[in-house]
């Protein structure tokens, strides 16, 4: 719990705890845990600073937000997402408000130029999890190679909202297709160093408490496959 956190001081990270304090839950699929925008957070801004993840989900970084007293700005395709996100932020008191959008983050349009603090956002891993069936804009329903190209319009509206100096924090995994690596992270971490930004940190975060490891291992024994147990947490700068 709380009690016992402390800011992570080195490259390599690993939350055992899946962080179930104040409206925190790991219901939603593939949601980060809060100890990650929480570090983020502490490190990358200061009280009243606007914060955006354009990938809100069920909203742990905009807890974070509230808890921390950052302006948090929440943006998804996903209406049961905002939904669930909007449940989980009001009821905790904070000097700072709350704002949620329904948005794709290729295109933040009525967001301003140079007017986010901080990103601080975990977006799908291709279709790895699909996080709808149908909706027109949800990224998560397309293949690698498709994805990669809409990933650019994320990377371009990120350095286009963000302020110069500040920084983006992005977590993302690579993926197995067919029993080889797709490089999704590497592949990720172009896009965005196309864009003009510096790349300040890169953070190997450990995965914990994947659904389906068991099931896996069995198969990765039986085809000669390493399970895959990272996640890349970059930090770029403008």
């Amino acid at each position: 719990m709380l009690d016992n956190f402390k800011l992570e001081t080195t490259t390599i990270w690993s939350f055992k705890d899946r962080g179930n304090y104040y409206t925190h839950k790991g219901d939603y699929p593939g949601n980060w845990s809060p100890y990650v925008p929480r570090n983020i957070i502490l490190r990358y801004s200061k009280e009243n600073d606007v914060v955006l993840d354009q990938f809100a989900g069920s909203g742990t970084t905009l807890i974070e937000c509230r808890l921390l007293n950052r302006i948090g700005v929440g943006c998804d395709v996903n209406e049961v997402a905002l939904k669930m996100a909007w449940e989980r932020t009001k009821c905790i008191q904070s000097k700072s408000k709350t704002i949620l959008l329904k948005r794709d983050a290729r295109n933040l349009y009525d967001i301003k130029d140079s007017s986010i603090d901080l990103i601080c956002t975990h977006p799908p891993y291709s279709n790895a999890i699909k996080y709808s069936e149908d909706i027109e804009e949800d990224i998560s329903l397309l293949e690698y190679d498709k994805f990669l190209n809409e990933i650019v319009k994320v990377a371009s509206e990120c350095y286009r909202v963000l302020k110069k100096g500040k920084y983006c924090a992005l977590l993302i995994g690579d993926i197995r297709k067919n029993g080889y690596i797709k490089p999704l992270g590497y592949e990720t971490l172009n896009k965005f160093l196309n864009q003009s930004f510096k790349l300040k940190e890169i953070i190997i975060k450990e995965q914990h408490n994947c659904r389906k490891t068991e099931y896996w291992k069995e198969i990765s024994i039986k085809n000669n496959f390493y399970l895959i147990a990272h996640e890349y947490l970059f930090v770029f700068q403008k």
